[in-house]
């Protein structure tokens, strides 16, 4: 197969413990292939869904890392790590004997649009420095609130004790931090929190059940061409328009259209394609006006 030629979106079930650069460099070695990326990482001690771009691809992944992300969380009360997750330095540990009922009490507050202050381990960046890199020196700086939006917010499991889990599901926009939302429950309840498990199930449509485990992967070229998802099928959560044969050249060459085909399409990116169904390009439609974002064709 040739390297140049492959455009397709790879599903993979992280492990415990592996990072999502792990992943990727476990890929590259297996397909040999260097043009691999991901689309939203995910911290060592979580499991679950990690969408990775394989050749052309890689230059959609930022419609993917966009779509709306499905979590299940199991929280430990009473327990406040460093990290906010089970990976961390536990900072305080008092006993939290809040009930089923008192979770479900609060977590209405927690649903819509919320503010969220990102923790000290995330890659968001203050005076041009990431956090994780703040934090790794020791140091904790001020940061500001972000709106975020969580779409749904669910207890499915509870286990009292003095240090009660809690287990959610969790439905929320790119951007929110699931371990702060975490933390955020517990304090609303009077107490600390952190993250004892964390699963990714879904992005956009895209859903953990159709990924590979890593000790699965396989370089063999059938076995790549049955599990590469089409890069039309990848970006299925965005809108799509179908071109003809008279604007084909005008596609290919990224060239700016008003009017038809983009009549009826949101603002926003449209997945461009042929008759066949093939992935041509993104355009961005604005008004009446629609412009190339990336040309695959």
């Amino acid at each position: 197969m040739n390297p140049a030629a492959i455009a397709g979106f790879l599903l993979v079930d992280k492990p415990s413990g592996w990072t999502s650069h792990d992943v990727v460099a476990k890929v590259r070695s297996v397909l040999r292939i260097k043009k691999v990326g991901h689309a939203g990482t995910l911290d060592p001690m979580a499991t679950g869904l990690l969408v990775l771009g394989i050749g052309r691809a890689t230059r959609l992944l930022r419609y993917v890392s966009g779509a709306d992300k499905q979590y299940v969380a199991t929280v430990r009360f009473g327990v406040a790590t460093d990290t906010l997750d089970a990976d961390g330095a536990i900072l305080s540990r008092e006993p939290m004997p809040v009930t089923a009922d008192d979770v479900e009490r609060v977590l209405p507050r927690f649903i819509g649009t919320i503010a969220q202050v990102p923790p000290m381990v995330s890659a968001v960046k203050v005076e041009g420095r990431r956090l994780y890199e703040l934090a790794r020196e020791g140091k904790t700086v001020e940061r500001k609130a972000r709106s975020v939006i969580v779409h749904d917010l669910r207890l499915t499991d509870f286990a009292p004790s003095q240090y009660p889990e809690a287990t959610f599901e969790v439905r929320c926009g790119s951007g929110t931090y699931v371990r702060t939302l975490a933390d955020d429950m517990a304090r609303a309840l009077g107490g600390r929190a952190h993250l004892s498990a964390l699963r990714r199930t879904h992005i956009g449509a895209l859903d953990v059940v159709d990924a590979k485990a890593v000790d699965d992967l396989s370089g063999d070229p059938a076995w790549l061409d049955t599990m590469l998802l089409s890069p039309a099928r990848g970006l299925a959560d965005l809108p799509s328009v179908e071109i003809g044969d008279d604007l084909m050249g005008a596609i290919s060459n990224g060239v700016a259209i008003a009017g038809h085909p983009f009549n009826n399409s949101a603002s926003g990116p449209v997945r461009v394609l042929d008759d066949s169904g093939r992935l041509l390009a993104v355009y961005r439609r604005e008004g009446k006006r629609a412009t190339a974002e990336v040309v695959l064709s």
